[in-house]
């Protein structure tokens, strides 16, 4: 049986769409200079409201990678 160490960071994406979109944008960009990311876990939302409407999306995503070579 194999043991992993992994890094975690924080990030915060933002969609004008939904909370699901906003992980998904934070994700893909997390992905294009992350390697091997393992897992999220969303530690925050919240959002902008204009005019008595929801405009905006942002939640904070705690992400853990593996490190290289330890497998």
């Amino acid at each position: 049986m194999s043991t992993h160490t992994y890094k975690i960071i924080e990030i915060v994406g933002s969609s004008p769409k939904s909370i699901d979109e906003a992980i998904r944008n934070a994700i893909a960009d997390a992905a294009k200079s992350l390697r091997n990311i393992k897992w999220f876990e969303v530690v925050e939302t919240r959002g902008h409201v204009e005019n008595g409407a929801v405009a905006h999306f942002q939640v904070a995503l705690k992400v853990g990678f593996t490190l290289e070579g330890a497998d």
